[in-house]
């Protein structure tokens, strides 16, 4: 096998020293793999400390904090956000405020700070998801909570599910095909400019810490009064409509989102939150189907079919207009289980997660959740093995979606399995969605672990320690988790008071799916059918007519509208509208400081929030 060293006596350069290898290398899957390894892992990965105990305590540790940020906001708004860049630059402030103040003898090494990045991510990403979407779905349905050592466990193993799933995926997809996954190039750029540039570093670390200190005193300010006296003044403007359908809450955490996920989807959220709350609405009100002054929890029970019909058919055909990628996902199966069986070891097969670690992560997982769903949903043994079963092919095309397209369809990929299930299973509720919970969960998993070990890739970083610190951070991620979300949602009705979206929509497709139209108001049938009509028109026609299509809303924006309050997705709006004016206004800054700002507001609302929430629930205790 040709080697592709450096010349003899010329030192081996480190990746802050040599630039990212984003042209990708050439020649056989032998070739490509050695070639990665002699021009960037040597000088990185064999003599920059990597998976030490502090990158995992820390990366857990923030992983956790972030974590109760993304449950908040998928509670309130049904969108979660990556935390590892967030994790990254916490930690990289961190670190050197340490060093300065004698704590520590020396900084993170920017491979630490990506081993801490992807025990972060995974305690702050890989387990939030499943309690916001399928198991608060399912006490919404059932009125009770899993019980709390079923809860753990149920996380905890999709977690090991999908992450031990991705092992085989990522020297395929990662080392061979070499796919860009966008988001890793963006983190691993910013890593960079975090080592190679200190003050612009430090400079983010404040903008991340400023905002969320604001966003936290403007929601105290909100609790301590402001609130109740902005409502007493839409009261008199807004009369009738106040409180039902039509108002304004100043919740900056709507507004910190908006700017992350831009005008387009944000500006899609307002028009569909307009045509729901200002004309769907007050449609049913004068037609007798809804009491005179009906709120949004009464009023959500009639909207969401519609947003959810659109958003579910327009994730399923975006999601098979992407065959191409299917079929390479298919094609590649049998070389990802092809490269391990050799018996002669490569350098690059020494630093690799080994396939045995692949197989005993699915054998424990699929007996865990097949016992688990058994005994406590109910669901045959069959059923949970064939979930499984799925779940590692539909990960497979979730995982390439995701380096390819930077989308990751997870939501696509639930719905998918509550459509298989719903007609293997018909009249079996619980069946359905808890089968859909472990393939979506399964691939969101799998989809973090591969961005990471991307990022780890294209800085040179040992694949095996980096898989260590990301199986790690599950276990702290989990217990955290869980036990804020008991806390935060302690019955049904508290689960009711926050929007949740996401538990909406799954319940929703779980009682169609799962028992049939027939049990339906007639209304909700059309609903549920003009919505699916919209989401196959909001696809196609930007696909084949763009020039029509770019004028045309989101379908995931316009139907998550129907779910949330009209107030939510006019922050949104609002948020857009700020980050499309520091883009053009303030071009280069906006580029450093737009996405650490955003996220510490989103940080600084979310953990105030929840700490606001839990101590009105320990008053209420006393």
């Amino acid at each position: 096998m040709p080697h592709t060293d450096v010349p003899a006596g010329q030192p081996t350069l480190s990746c802050l020293e040599k630039p990212l290898p984003l042209d990708g290398f050439r020649g056989t899957p032998e070739e490509i793999e050695q070639q990665w390894y002699d021009q960037v892992y040597l000088g990185s990965g064999d003599r920059i400390k990597q998976l030490t105990w502090r990158a995992v305590i820390v990366g857990m540790l923030l992983g956790s904090i972030l974590s109760l940020t993304n449950l908040y906001a998928n509670l309130k708004m049904g969108w979660s956000f990556g935390v590892a860049l967030t994790a990254g630059i916490i930690s990289f402030a961190l670190w050197n405020a340490f060093v300065r103040l004698g704590i520590s003898k020396s900084p993170m090494t920017i491979l630490e700070n990506t081993c801490m990045q992807s025990a972060a991510s995974s305690a702050g990403y890989s387990t939030g998801g499943t309690l916001t979407s399928a198991v608060a779905a399912l006490l919404l349905l059932t009125g009770q909570h899993m019980p709390l050592g079923v809860t753990f466990a149920w996380i905890f193993f999709i977690a090991i599910l999908g992450v031990t799933m991705a092992i085989p995926m990522k020297r395929q997809m990662i080392n061979i095909e070499q796919i860009k996954f966008p988001d890793s190039i963006a983190t691993a750029e910013t890593l960079k400019v975090l080592y190679s540039e200190g003050k612009k570093a430090a400079g983010q670390a404040k903008a991340l810490l400023y905002s969320a200190l604001f966003a936290s005193a403007n929601a105290i300010a909100m609790a301590l009064g402001g609130e109740k006296w902005l409502g007493t003044v839409q009261q008199h403007i807004l009369g009738n409509w106040y409180q039902r359908t039509i108002f304004f809450k100043w919740d900056l955490m709507f507004v910190g989102a908006g700017a992350l996920v831009g005008m387009k989807t944000s500006l899609s959220l307002f028009i569909g939150g307009t045509v729901c709350w200002a004309l769907y609405v007050p449609w049913l009100s004068s037609q007798g189907l809804l009491a005179a002054g009906a709120g949004y929890r009464d009023s959500v029970g009639w909207t969401l079919w519609g947003g959810t019909a659109c958003m579910v058919v327009a994730s399923i055909v975006a999601f098979l207009f992407q065959w191409k990628s299917i079929a390479r996902s298919f094609s590649s199966l049998g070389a990802m289980f092809s490269m391990n069986k050799k018996r002669h070891l490569t350098d690059v097969e020494k630093i690799e997660t080994p396939m045995s670690w692949f197989l005993a992560g699915q054998i424990i997982s699929l007996i865990a959740l097949s016992y688990l769903a058994y005994t406590t949903f109910d669901v045959p043994y069959w059923m949970s093995c064939f979930a499984v079963f799925i779940s590692f092919f539909l990960a497979l095309v979730v995982c390439r979606i995701t380096g390819e397209a930077n989308i990751t369809p997870t939501g696509a990929m639930g719905k998918v399995t509550q459509l298989i299930f719903g007609g293997i299973a018909p009249g079996h509720v619980t069946a359905n969605l808890m089968a859909a919970n472990i393939t979506s969960g399964a691939s969101s998993s799998s989809a973090d672990l591969l961005v990471d070990l991307k990022v780890g890739y294209l800085l040179g970083a040992n694949p095996r320690k980096q898989f260590i610190a990301q199986f790690s951070g599950i276990f702290l991620g989990t217990l955290v988790s869980v036990l804020a979300f008991r806390s935060l949602v302690p019955d049904v009705d508290a689960l009711q008071a926050f929007n949740a979206p996401g538990a909406r929509t799954w319940a929703a497709t779980a009682e169609a799916l799962g028992m049939g139209f027939s049990h339906l108001h007639s209304i909700k049938v059309l609903s549920i059918i003009a919505g699916g009509i919209l989401g196959l028109v909001l696809v196609l026609v930007p696909r084949y007519f763009p020039a029509v299509g770019k004028w045309l809303p989101t379908p995931i924006g316009f139907g998550l509208a129907w779910a949330i309050q009209w107030n939510d997705s006019f922050l949104f709006f609002a948020g857009a509208v700020l980050g499309w004016a520091a883009d053009h206004l303030f071009r280069s800054k906006s580029r450093e400081y737009k996405i650490p700002t955003a996220s510490g507001i989103i940080a600084g609302a979310a953990l105030t929030g929840m700490a606001i929430l839990m101590f009105s629930i320990y008053q209420s205790a006393r």
